[in-house]
């Protein structure tokens, strides 16, 4: 297996020019053209047959063994934030207010690599090996791209039995696997609450009703949903990201529009936090006349790893030199993957890109986030390693 490591060295170049590519030319959810070609241009110049425009924008490979074996599922994203770059390196994306910011040029870059190992070794290889790349992964609450993909037919014909999925992160240091039994992402949801009320006049407020002296309430008192309404040793969070209201300075408003995601680890308390957000924001809102409209949106289930394929691809990723496994406690993000796993066993996994000396110190979803492109060999080996450990006959 360490020649799996070796040969992704020998393919570094070719791994991080498609990655810079890819960052030059972003794109956000749903308009995945150019990177959509540019896999499947690649896929199929290692001779592995490509299906096209799978979900939506979606690109599967499939490449068969010489002999019986297991099917398994290797999955990159492929969107972009829209997002103004601001980390200075050389290759900036060429898309004002759009780019990867969160690694995903990585992901596809990472994966192809691994194809690229995998058609060096397809004697090797048993059972069949899907590539899945998918599209609008930042997109969960707009219905995202893994569903669409399954829809589609992505895990059949063949029938995928094991999928795994890599996730660079900037809160581990480079070179490191982090992984865990279990749940190891959260469900994410949105709200999107509509205050109302008869506006008027800065210098009159006793005339009206504020929608935003209400939503400036509602607010506040939602974050006792974490603090004093949800046991304090579950992992919960609720934020209120987005505040539209108003056009001038002195006429109070007729309407106030929050949005805003809250993330948990079980589904009790995802139930629990829908009515909580919904009842406050309601009553909170009566109290000061205003009308209250709440809309809750579930975009993605918990991603829960397998616990028996989780134990074996750690044991797996512990041995790449080069690198080290560590586990993790679960985390707050949310993944649409997390629906590929419903359906087949899996493990999703991170690889840390942290490195100091490098400036690769700004989280995902910065402006000024970094990858250490030394990383990405060893993200393509390990795709390629659990590939050929799980499609192997037992």
């Amino acid at each position: 297996m360490s020649s799996f490591v070796d040969d992704a060295k020998g393919f570094e170049g070719k791994i991080i020019g498609i990655r810079r590519t890819l960052h030059q030319n972003p794109e956000l959810s749903f308009k995945e053209e150019k990177t959509a070609r540019l896999v499947t241009e690649t896929l199929r110049s290692l001779g592995i047959a490509v299906r096209t425009n799978v979900g939506g924008k979606g690109v599967v490979g499939l490449s068969e063994g010489a002999h019986q074996g297991h099917e398994v599922g290797l999955r990159a994203d492929m969107d972009a934030l829209p997002l103004d770059e601001t980390s200075g390196v050389d290759f900036e994306s060429r898309k004002r207010g759009v780019m990867h910011a969160c690694g995903h040029d990585a992901h596809v870059a990472m994966l192809l690599g691994a194809a690229m190992v995998l058609a060096k070794h397809r004697k090797k290889l048993q059972g069949a090996v899907k590539f899945l790349f998918q599209p609008a992964e930042e997109a969960g609450d707009l219905g995202g791209g893994a569903q669409p993909m399954i829809d589609d037919g992505a895990l059949e014909n063949p029938k995928v039995e094991y999928v795994f999925g890599l996730h660079i992160f900037a809160n581990y240091p480079s070179a490191t696997f982090a992984i865990r039994e279990g749940a190891i992402m959260a469900s994410s949801g949105t709200f999107k609450i509509r205050i109302s009320g008869p506006g008027g006049h800065g210098s009159a407020p006793h005339q009206t009703i504020d929608p935003v002296y209400a939503a400036a309430q509602v607010i506040t008192n939602i974050q006792a949903v974490s603090s004093r309404m949800i046991d304090p040793v579950e992992p919960f969070v609720v934020s209120v990201c987005s505040i539209h209201s108003g056009t001038k300075s002195n006429i109070i408003p007729t309407e106030a529009v929050l949005e805003g995601t809250f993330r948990t680890v079980s589904e009790s308390t995802n139930r629990r936090a829908k009515t909580l957000i919904s009842g406050i924001a309601k009553d909170v809102s009566k109290a000061f006349g205003a009308r209250c409209e709440v809309a809750i949106v579930d975009s993605n289930p918990i991603t829960v790893n397998n616990s028996s394929v989780t134990r074996k691809a750690s044991g797996i990723l512990r041995t790449i030199p080069g690198t080290r496994t560590v586990e993790i406690p679960p985390i707050l993000a949310a993944e649409d993957f997390s629906k590929f796993l419903q359906r087949v066993p899996g493990s999703y996994y991170f690889l840390g890109t942290r490195n100091k000396a490098k400036g690769c110190v700004y989280p995902n979803h910065s402006a000024k986030f970094k990858v250490d492109e030394d990383v990405l060999k060893y993200g393509s080996a390990s795709l390629a390693m659990l590939a050929i450990e799980f499609a192997s006959q037992d």
